[in-house]
């Protein structure tokens, strides 16, 4: 159960309303994280404008979820560990042992995601002042300093949703529940 208020299109506050209508239409349900978010319509919108310029970056889809895989299993948030492993699966095409490692935070056996993994932990942990080691680990791994921005980036989505869920104790939806760790 929410410790907030779990909107649905009918009880979130007006200014919430067409940001819960294009969630469910993309989903083709109301995530819980939604609703939570809808009754500040403010932060609603910052998650939607944020997710959107995420998806921008230069990043590859599944680049940008291990980012997402990573922050959500260090803040402590299965809700978002279960959406981005989801993703993962169905858009991004992973098979099941790469989500399975990343749920954990074990290596995938793919160096460039893992060199993403490493490096968003290493954000995570040093709160943005990682080491010289992890930063070069992370370049040499062919990425770029727009890159480590962008993984900057991502985790700043990642904790807006993830301390969100955390604040409500948001439940995982029914539609997520085969992506929890455990169950994939």
């Amino acid at each position: 159960m929410s410790r907030l208020t779990l909107h649905t299109l009918d009880t979130a506050p007006a200014d919430s309303r067409p940001y819960v209508e294009k969630a469910i239409a993309n989903n083709g349900f109301l995530p819980n994280l939604i609703g939570v978010l809808a009754n500040a319509p403010q932060a609603l919108e910052t998650y939607l404008t944020v997710s959107g310029i995420n998806a921008r970056t230069s990043l590859t889809l599944i680049e940008r979820e291990v980012v997402q895989i990573a922050a959500a299993r260090i803040h402590g948030c299965d809700f978002c560990v279960a959406g981005h492993s989801a993703v993962a699966l169905k858009k991004a095409g992973q098979p099941a042992e790469i989500v399975r490692a990343l749920q954990s935070g074990a290596d995938t056996g793919d160096a460039r995601l893992d060199a993403v993994a490493h490096f968003a932990a290493a954000v995570i942990t040093h709160r943005g002042a990682v080491g010289d080691a992890e930063l070069q680990a992370f370049l040499d791994a062919g990425y770029n300093q727009q890159q480590a921005l962008e993984v900057v980036l991502g985790i700043s989505l990642a904790t807006l949703c993830n301390f969100a869920n955390s604040l409500a104790g948001t439940p995982v939806n029914p539609q997520l529940q085969p992506y929890l760790p455990g169950a994939v």
